[in-house]
């Protein structure tokens, strides 16, 4: 990851002095994509760090969340962005400003040699880990972006239409929109305790009340600890007393098999104890 953050850390400051020399929005508005990834991977790394820290007295499951806040400001920072070169390009649209299309082709050709090695980076081991398959993705299609910059260059260069390069910012804006925005509900999605992604919580509530002796199943709450953990809570009745060991084993193997889950608790009662529980 440290080699990633440099390599576009370095870039993203050539190419905002170059965008800004040269005059051009497309060049400004894959400079702002690139440096929204190197904070974006900045702030995944200090939350990762955050999240390795011990759980204390006081914040019994210690800093996991911080993960979910980086994930949510990220996409927050991103679509911010996004925004304001929409806005340029609609102006510029209406007066054009010259722009140097040598210098987007220079620079936005850098672009796609150092986004595509840095998705080499995270090429190995991407087919068992989604993050670093989200990564090598991510950085693939920054390649593409920094591509597209390099061909509204061409263009400028043997045609003259300065149009090409507010045009190829609003679409650079769109593409970062639409891979922005699940980022950005899932994020929402986290930050307010809704059940994980891949999860079906009546699926869940049918195979835990399928066990034998299983009279019933409350108060099934499933949530994410951080962006990489999920916890969930269940209260199963079981009538019979001696059955109670037995259905706590299947049911922690049942959710076990159907869903990675991370802290699992299942508390089991008689049917007694729980109409009592509800009366009290």
């Amino acid at each position: 990851m440290a080699i990633g953050v440099g390599l576009n850390a370095l870039f993203v400051s050539v190419e905002l002095g170059t965008g800004w020399w040269a005059g051009s929005l497309a060049l400004l508005a894959d400079a702002g994509h690139n440096a929204g990834d190197v904070v974006g991977l900045l702030l995944a790394w200090g939350a990762h760090a955050l999240a390795q820290r011990p759980p204390t007295r006081r914040y019994t499951w210690g800093f996991r969340r911080s993960t979910i806040y980086a994930a949510l400001f990220n996409s927050l920072l991103l679509l911010a962005g996004c925004g304001a070169i929409l806005w340029e390009a609609v102006h510029r649209m209406g007066t054009p400003v010259p722009t140097m299309g040598v210098a987007m082709i220079a620079v936005a050709a850098a672009g796609v040699v150092i986004n595509t090695l840095t998705a080499l980076l995270f090429m190995r081991g991407r087919q068992h880990d989604a993050n670093l398959r989200a990564a090598f993705l991510h950085m693939a299609a920054d390649a593409a972006v920094s591509a597209g910059v390099v061909v509204a260059g061409i263009v400028i260069v043997l045609t003259g239409w300065t149009w090409v390069d507010p045009v190829v910012g609003m679409l650079v804006a769109i593409v970062i929109i639409v891979g922005t925005w699940d980022l950005f509900r899932e994020s929402i999605d986290l930050a307010i305790d809704a059940v994980p992604r891949g999860i079906n919580t009546e699926e869940v509530t049918k195979i835990l009340a399928g066990i034998p002796g299983v009279a019933a199943v409350h108060n099934l709450h499933c949530w994410s600890v951080s962006t990489a953990e999920k916890a969930l809570t269940v209260h199963l009745i079981v009538p019979e007393a001696t059955e109670h060991q037995r259905v706590l084993e299947e049911a922690s193997a049942q959710l076990h098999q159907y869903v990675t889950i991370n802290h699992t608790t299942i508390q089991i009662a008689s049917a007694a104890s729980h109409e009592q529980r509800d009366r009290s």
